[in-house]
């Protein structure tokens, strides 16, 4: 165990909008942490908020804190929690308030879309991060010198980013872990029936692998090409080449797992890029349409209006990350 037996504390800033699942499952592992030995207690933690008032959560709840932007001690951890319209809570004063805090040495890191405000304040240049994979298509266009991974959550020296979720338990007992020894991680693990803690390098979304195993590692990988070519899509022939399977097997397995055709799948991957950016970036439509691999508009708000039911120009669902200049 640690010689200083002072608790280490953990500092929640909550904007408006933000994750509580994520926010709790971190929160509960620091609480149970203290259970694990009597009279000695490994965490305490602080809910902060950019006036000291109570926050909603994008699910209506409302949540209250015990202070707004205080001074911070350089031993502190401070994690920003977000979530929907993280950009109306990145305002100038939280942003300048996070580069002051983060100068004095702490570590600091995000729940869900917290890595956007990070970014906004210049803190993620350079670094490895991640985001829930909602956000990931406006993270990647507007902070090209972030390395955004897919993964549940990532470390990157001091700074750390997790997508939410459960994935902040993951994030949460691995810092547990190299706080206090892979002893109270497990004890912890546990205690939140959680027996099988995920390691970083883990996807976000695995559930095609999962569904399909590695019987069908052709079609999984043949998805994965998909997903990394949005701007440029491939012909399917050369998918299925770099897939190491034929066109024709390619098709079969697209129909008998998805339902559905290779073309038409790779269409509807681009089209959910499209609606992602629509709504968490100010691009406009015609840079969209070619990131999004239409090279002609007209062809995008077709293909868009048939899918969605409303021309892109018009289609205000999703959560929006754009940020606000108050």
């Amino acid at each position: 165990m640690d010689a200083d037996h002072k608790p280490k504390r953990y500092v929640f800033l909550l904007l408006p909008g933000f994750s509580p699942l994520g926010m709790t499952c971190a929160q509960e592992a620091l609480a149970l942490a203290n259970r694990f030995a009597e009279g000695r207690q490994f965490y305490d933690w602080l809910l902060l908020s950019e006036d000291g008032g109570p926050v909603t959560a994008w699910n209506g709840l409302q949540v209250s804190v015990q202070a707004g932007l205080i001074d911070l001690d350089r031993r502190d951890t401070l994690i920003v929690c977000a979530g929907v319209d993280a950009g109306a809570g990145s305002t100038r004063k939280v942003l300048g308030w996070l580069r002051r805090e983060t100068r004095k040495g702490m570590d600091y890191g995000s729940i869900s879309s917290g890595s956007y405000t990070l970014a906004l304040a210049g803190l993620l240049a350079g670094r490895r991060a991640t985001t829930h994979w909602e956000y990931a298509s406006a993270m990647a266009e507007n902070f090209p010198n972030i390395d955004l991974q897919d993964v549940i959550y990532t470390v990157d020296g001091r700074v750390f980013s997790c997508a939410g979720s459960a994935a902040s338990m993951d994030l949460i007992l691995e810092r547990i872990g190299t706080d206090y020894g892979a002893e109270l991680a497990t004890w912890v693990a546990d205690q939140m029936i959680y027996p099988a803690p995920r390691p970083n390098s883990q996807a976000q979304r695995g559930f095609l692998a999962n569904q399909l195993g590695i019987r069908h590692r052709n079609l999984v990988l043949a998805i994965d090409i998909m997903q990394s070519n949005t701007e440029d899509p491939l012909p399917p022939a050369e998918i299925a080449r770099a897939a190491g399977t034929s066109t024709r097997q390619l098709e079969r397995h697209f129909s008998r797992y998805l339902g559905t055709s290779p073309n038409r799948y790779y269409l509807q991957l681009r089209l959910e890029k499209a609606r992602s950016l629509l709504a968490q970036t100010d691009l406009p439509l015609t840079e969209i349409s070619l990131l999004c691999g239409f090279k002609a508009p007209s062809h995008f708000s077709k293909a868009y209006r048939k899918a969605y039911g409303v021309p892109p120009s018009r289609d205000t669902g999703g959560a929006t990350l754009l940020v606000s200049r108050k």
